[in-house]
């Protein structure tokens, strides 16, 4: 996927969970929009380099926004809002493992409630020669201990998405959950068992029962994200 223009910084702090305030490059200090739900543990502190995207549209209320911070080996993305297109480009081109041959791609499916499970809206489905999947991707940032985990807070929305996709799989469809590691360290990916001990638990639990789990390396260039190949999932 190819990234707009951006603009290097270093972050001075983030507040208010959607805000981040970041010296350009240029001298201007600059209040930024920050893209991401999570709690950010492991890829920002104070100093960081950054890069930011502008927009001049009028009707935003903050012109910048983050993009992604470096905490010492390369880029991490933060733009949550970035992981699904660079899924959908790779799953188009037969570049995501074990979904090779499913290189149609609708974006926001509706699912409906199946017996036992709710209803929602997933990321992408896939169809191709090789029949169709319901996929739910997930963008992963959080390291320790050498290890790339999710979710980095308690995300109930998280579960009741592993519960719609294990609907999918009792009814005979195939559903997958994708992990995007969006960022460069890490050798394997594992569920964050201390931080969401529910959801740790109902992933083991919906991969045992049919719903199959894909983790991929995100790669980050001077003006493109693309992914790179498979990484370990240890549950």
């Amino acid at each position: 996927m190819e990234l707009p223009p951006l603009h290097d910084g270093i972050i001075l702090r983030r507040y208010k969970r959607f805000l981040a305030d970041v010296d350009l490059d240029d001298g201007r200090r600059v209040t930024a929009h920050c893209p991401n739900t999570g709690s950010m543990r492991t890829c920002w502190e104070p100093g960081a380099p950054v890069q930011l995207v502008h927009s001049d549209n009028p009707k935003r209320k903050l012109a910048w926004t983050l993009e992604r911070v470096d905490m010492g080996e390369g880029w991490i993305g933060v733009n949550t809002h970035r992981v699904n297109t660079v899924i959908a480009e790779a799953a188009s081109g037969g570049k995501i493992p074990g979904l090779e041959a499913l290189r149609e791609v609708r974006r926001e499916v509706r699912v409906e409630a199946t017996a036992g499970h709710p209803a929602a809206r997933l990321d992408l489905l896939l169809s191709g020669e090789g029949g169709q999947a319901y996929v739910e991707v997930k963008n992963v940032t959080l390291l320790e201990a050498g290890k790339l985990l999710f979710p980095d807070a308690v995300s109930a929305r998280a579960t009741r998405h592993l519960q719609v996709l294990q609907g999918l799989a009792d009814s005979g469809r195939r559903a997958v959950i994708l992990f995007a590691l969006n960022r460069p360290e890490g050798q394997s990916f594992s569920p964050a068992e201390s931080i969401d001990p529910v959801y740790a638990a109902t992933l083991r639990e919906v991969v045992a029962n049919g719903v199959e789990v894909v983790a991929v390396r995100l790669r980050h260039g001077p003006r493109r994200i693309d992914v790179a190949g498979p990484v370990e999932t240890v549950l």
